[in-house]
């Protein structure tokens, strides 16, 4: 698998640089319902096959992705999450140190 792939895969189903699985399988599902011969005859039939042959580039993508469950990953996927550790316990935004009991 080349990345030319990956983006052609992209293109074909329009998806932008940074998608969810969910939303990789939602607009693949919307796009299947719309070109699929037996429920539309009038759609170019070669068209679907483009569509399959997209989703199983970027679903094996996927599938072979290793993901980081590092804190700096976290937290550049959770931009809340760093405000609050960064912010959460500071005297000048309102916040307390937690006690022992919490």
């Amino acid at each position: 698998m080349e990345y030319a792939d990956i983006r052609q895969a992209c293109e074909i189903l329009g998806i932008k640089e940074k998608a969810s699985l969910k939303e990789i399988k939602q607009r693949y599902r919307k796009l299947v319902r719309q070109h699929h011969p037996d429920r539309n005859a009038s759609v170019d039939s070669e068209q679907i096959r483009f569509i399959n042959a997209a989703y199983a580039v970027l679903e094996k993508y996927c599938s072979e992705y290793t993901f980081s469950f590092s804190k700096d990953e976290f937290f550049a996927q959770n931009p809340e999450a760093r405000l609050r550790e960064q912010f959460a316990y500071d005297p000048v935004w309102g916040g307390a140190q937690p006690s022992e009991d919490d």
